[in-house]
């Protein structure tokens, strides 16, 4: 069965993380649904696209069961996995139709990175986000630039290096989340903006975001590459195989 449900309607393509058991994690195979599903989106019709998460959380990030599995991986194969990544990313930042988040528990690295990449954000406010990379030895390489640009380089320096968890209220402070909604409303809340977006010209939605894109296109793209291979390096450390040891044995990691 698929991890990623895809849903279309009336123009509007929901698409809903579906690994409530592992709290939506993301797998290679999740991950290449979820490029596929952005990037085939414009062609099937749909005019707004909604991100979810089923179950409690909303993505917690990388699945560490994979990653541990990875620890025997050659160095191209980890370039690879980390290339997957960037895709991953980019297809949501390139997405030619409008994109909302909608997060009501946890988004946690690859998490805060898919939320508030998406055009808008709106959380609950018992959700919440972090960067925990730094916590299991692994670098927050590619979501860096995209933090970057979102909430300046001093706010990333914070996020990344603390790898501290932080509120949906605190992630709207800094500009990583468009509007804090209370549980209960979320649903209507989603309704009322697709509907607005609906509203507006299809081509100028698009022709807008092309625009923003290539507004930032030479200085992210670079960013981005130069993130790929941090992230590809992090993988092959000792730091990174002991921190998620650590993490799924539930203990203390040693940092050599």
């Amino acid at each position: 069965m698929s991890a990623l449900r895809v849903q279309d309607h009336g123009g509007v393509r929901t698409l809903t993380l579906a690994r409530p058991e592992r709290r939506n994690a993301l797998t290679p195979e999740l991950m290449e649904e979820l490029i596929a599903a952005l990037r085939d989106a414009p062609e099937a019709g749909v005019r707004v696209l909604v991100l979810r998460g089923e179950g409690e959380a909303f993505c917690a990030g990388l699945d560490l069961e994979v990653l541990r599995a990875s620890s025997g991986k050659s160095a191209e194969e980890h370039r690879v996995d980390a290339e997957r990544v960037t895709r991953m990313f980019k297809a949501l930042y390139d997405c030619a139709v409008p994109t909302i988040a909608a997060v009501h528990g946890a988004a946690i690295a690859g998490g805060t990175g898919l939320a508030m990449i998406c055009d808008f954000t709106l959380a609950t406010p018992e959700a919440q986000f972090g960067f925990t990379e730094a916590r299991i030895g692994f670098v927050p390489a590619l979501v860096s630039a995209y933090l970057q640009l979102l909430a300046g380089e001093k706010a990333t320096r914070d996020l990344l290096l603390t790898a501290r968890i932080f509120s949906g209220e605190e992630a709207a402070r800094l500009g990583l989340v468009t509007e804090v909604v209370a549980r209960e409303a979320l649903d209507a809340r989603v309704s009322d903006l697709v509907g607005t977006l609906l509203k507006n010209s299809p081509e100028s939605l698009r022709a807008t975001k092309q625009l923003l894109r290539e507004q930032q296109r030479g200085w992210l793209e670079q960013a981005a590459a130069m993130a790929m291979e941090a992230n590809a390096a992090s993988r092959q450390t000792a730091d990174f195989r002991e921190g998620v040891v650590a993490f799924l044995e539930k203990r203390k990691p040693v940092w050599r």
